[in-house]
């Protein structure tokens, strides 16, 4: 987000008043198109790594600690770096700089203008939008939406489970003389807090959930038509939805952090926590205790 900042400067507010597009332009381009896409699919990785790790500790909580180490948890984080350069290979190959000619404003005087574009409309261009649509767009939203699903049903079976238990009776009560045991007591009417953690916990997976397919499933359709269909397609269709597709992956980075600090209380306090106490990392054992607790 904050290295499109003098992308959107120099585009929105200075450049309309040039007739000229010079060759460092070029330049930024090429490299705020290929930074933004490697950074952006790292995004995409580590919100997925987040959401498996959410289910690994609501689904396992007994087996949480061992499983979210954080030798795994580095592992990840660093496969959600490394991945995005690998993945954005065909496209260091596909778009270039080039050059042409145009007039000024009299239309007497040639001027050398430099773009980014791309030669390809072969194998190596439709690989690379089937890469950009199906694995770095499509997958990841099916992945979620899977994971998400599975979360919030395994939430609610965790508190169903939790409020069985509560209403567990092991003391005896006497029915017609005779003793019984293991009955259960009448359900109260009024909600629990587990059941308001559960809900709220489930209207923050499925607001990240829909606004992360309202960003990236759009790009996965027209980056999966612009491989089936060519270049014309993208030419004609694709680089008209740019600039709103790049709102929408702004708005999304934008409005995570905010969704997850307002909806989420061990979110925000294990993050000031972090912030107060950067030398002195919380116990990994009040971690483990606090999950299985909440969940189980």
């Amino acid at each position: 987000m904050m290295e499109y900042v003098p992308f959107a400067i120099y585009r929105y507010l200075l450049l309309p008043g040039q007739q000229d597009y010079p060759y460092s332009w070029a330049v930024y381009m090429l490299f705020h198109m290929h930074f933004t896409q490697i950074l952006h699919t790292a995004s995409i990785l580590l919100t997925l790594s987040l959401a498996v790790w959410r289910y690994l500790a609501i689904k396992y909580p007994s087996y949480s600690a061992s499983l979210c180490t954080d030798r795994r948890c580095t592992a990840a984080i660093l496969a959600s770096f490394i991945l995005p350069p690998i993945l954005c290979i065909p496209s260091y190959f596909v778009f270039t700089i080039h050059n042409d000619f145009t007039v000024d404003q009299s239309g007497t005087i040639p001027t050398k203008v430099y773009y980014v574009d791309s030669d390809y409309d072969g194998t190596l261009y439709q690989i690379n939008f089937w890469v950009h649509g199906v694995l770095i767009k499509l997958l990841p939203c099916v992945i979620l939406t899977l994971i998400s699903a599975w979360l919030i049903r395994a939430l609610y079976r965790a508190n169903s489970r939790k409020k069985a238990l509560k209403g567990y009776n092991a003391c005896p009560t006497i029915v017609n003389g005779n003793a019984k045991k293991n009955v259960f007591t009448r359900k109260s009417t009024k909600r629990s807090k587990a059941e308001r953690r559960t809900d709220r916990t489930t209207k923050m997976l499925v607001a990240v959930l829909l606004l992360f397919l309202m960003t990236e499933f759009p790009q996965g359709i027209l980056g999966l038509l612009s491989g089936v269909l060519g270049r014309c397609f993208f030419k004609r269709c694709y680089d008209l939805f740019g600039e709103m597709m790049d709102a929408l992956a702004l708005l999304n980075g934008a409005i995570n952090f905010v969704l997850y600090c307002s909806m989420s209380r061990q979110f925000r306090t294990t993050f000031g926590h972090m912030i107060r106490n950067r030398c002195a990392p919380t116990p990994r054992a009040s971690s483990t205790t606090e999950l299985q607790t909440t969940y189980v």
